[in-house]
């Protein structure tokens, strides 16, 4: 483990992730009292991060290795292990993956273009992200009234 999660520990970082499956991480967290989103594509890479104590399993990169329909086969056997969507997650595809059974999704620089980065264009990022969050609140409304 490195030097890195007591750096966010000391920062007062209250959750930690990884794109993988790092079970130090997870035990770090879990000591730490910190929430993790472990990085977990394979059903028994999943399994793993929770049994580990992840408390949440981010499935990456998603979109990649069949998404929503990888979410959908992943929901079957696996009901009660909350799963995040990461990995081309973009408002185009994040409501087939809410609707797949997604319990969160992640979404990194399919959101925010970047020169709005660069340029900081806080703005223009807090609109994109304001926007983004509408198509999800409306996507997880419509399934809550379907369910």
């Amino acid at each position: 483990m490195g030097l890195s999660q007591f750096s966010c520990a000391d920062a007062g970082v209250r959750f930690l992730t990884s794109p993988g499956l790092d079970l130090e991480i997870v035990s770090f967290a879990a000591k730490e009292k910190m929430c993790v989103m472990a990085g977990a594509l394979t059903p028994t890479e999943v399994i793993t991060a929770w049994k580990a104590g992840s408390d949440f399993m981010k499935v990456f990169p998603c979109a990649q290795v069949g998404g929503d329909s990888y979410i959908r086969a992943l929901r079957g056997p696996l009901p009660h292990v909350p799963l995040i969507a990461a990995g081309g997650v973009n408002q185009q595809t994040a409501s087939s993956f809410i609707f797949a059974g997604a319990d969160a999704i992640g979404v990194g620089r399919e959101l925010i273009p970047k020169e709005a980065l660069q340029q900081r264009q806080e703005g223009r990022i807090s609109e994109l992200a304001r926007r983004f969050l509408g198509h999800v609140k409306n996507d997880r409304d419509q399934k809550a009234a379907s369910s």
